[in-house]
Formats: C-alpha cells, sequence, structure tokens
C-alpha cells in the first residue's frame, strides 16, 4: 500500500457565486426584520408603561361614583308605554 495524502475535498466546501449572493441578501433580510421586531418590542415596551402609569394615577383621581337607585331607572323606563 502507497500511502498518498489526498489533497483533494470530495465534499464541495465552496459556495457559487449565486449562493454567496443569496446568503449575503438573506442575512441582510433578517437584519432588517429584527431590526424591525426591535423597534416593535421596544416601542409597546413604553406604549405598556405609559399606559399603566396613566391607569395608576386615574385610579388616584377617580371620585367615588354616585349610586342610582334601581326602582329609579325602571319607573322612568316605563313611563313612556
Amino acid at each position: 500500500m502507497t500511502g498518498g495524502i489526498v489533497t483533494e475535498n470530495p465534499v464541495r466546501t465552496t459556495r457559487t457565486k449565486s449562493e454567496a449572493k443569496a446568503q449575503i441578501t438573506d442575512s441582510a433580510a433578517r437584519e432588517i426584520v429584527k431590526a424591525e421586531v426591535d423597534r416593535r418590542e421596544l416601542k409597546t415596551r413604553q406604549l405598556r408603561e405609559a399606559r399603566l402609569l396613566l391607569e395608576a394615577q386615574q385610579v388616584e383621581e377617580a371620585p367615588p361614583k354616585r349610586r342610582v337607585k334601581s326602582t329609579a331607572r325602571m319607573a322612568g323606563s316605563r313611563a313612556g308605554r
């Protein structure tokens, strides 16, 4: 057996020109989508925090509600019949 070192790899490891361009386009598209998702999540978090703060302020400032007797409402609604 004469042992020789094989210098050629039977499996192709280099990309073709079209594969390289496709990879560049794919990675660029993924970066754009990720940036959009990050912006949307940031905006959602900020809006949620603002809403919770506003709701907390409204609860503190809300005056107690006056209750209306149910009999008074029913008598008024039947008067038109």
